[in-house]
């Protein structure tokens, strides 16, 4: 499986000439979608959600399906009949050959007197868990963790100890738009140094083979 990041919390998974997208919102790169064989979101949070980008996936390829939670199905479905497909917690399907599982039911708290939405966490092919906004634990092995390090609802120790207790055999940085230069190097010496991992970041655009 190919992984290649995109701009925040988007990442690109690719295996067997097919092609995953997951979270494509307002911080990603338009051409993030491009060529989806099938795309994931996490939450209806603009960030990881963009209506027009997804609209524009399913669009350019009609065989192309939407897995997601209830709260973003409701806003394209109707547009895309028998392709926006609503999932929770404990789904399992498989999507453009990968198989997926559906861990998470709630964004982590950003402030007592907000709301939660809901959040759902993928987990594909076994491998690779992308927990959307919360430090969702999938209660199995996980060999890739793509690791939400700066967000308004989350600080570093918490981070920290989110790796520890899912103990990936390596962590990825997403959700880091926010990250500023300067502050970059001292949360992939912290990570690092505490998490337990091997911790590294990927520039928008790098990829990796896992």
């Amino acid at each position: 499986m190919k992984l290649t990041k995109k701009s925040h919390a988007c990442v690109r998974l690719e295996k067997d000439g097919r092609t995953l997208v997951l979270d494509p919102g307002m911080f990603t790169e338009e051409d993030a979608v491009l060529g989806a064989d099938a795309l994931l979101v996490t939450h209806e949070h603009p960030d990881h959600f963009d209506e027009g980008r997804l609209r524009a996936a399913l669009e350019a390829n009609p065989a192309a399906g939407l897995w997601t939670l209830r709260s973003v199905a409701e806003q394209l479905a109707p547009a895309f009949p028998g392709r926006v497909h609503t999932v929770g917690h404990g789904d399992a399907f498989t999507a453009a050959g990968f198989d997926i599982e559906v861990h998470g039911e709630l964004h982590a708290v950003i402030h007592p007197d907000l709301p939660r939405v809901t959040n759902v966490g993928f987990l594909v092919d076994g491998a690779v868990f992308h927990p959307g906004d919360a430090l969702t634990v999938p209660g199995r092995p996980v060999d890739t963790l793509l690791l939400p390090v700066m967000a308004p609802w989350n600080k570093i120790s918490e981070v920290i100890d989110y790796v520890r207790e899912v103990r990936p055999r390596r962590a990825y940085d997403i959700h880091d738009a926010l990250l500023t230069d300067l502050a970059r190097p001292i949360y992939d010496r912290q990570i690092g140094a505490l998490g337990g991992t091997d911790h590294q970041r990927l520039a928008s655009g790098a990829s990796v083979g896992l």
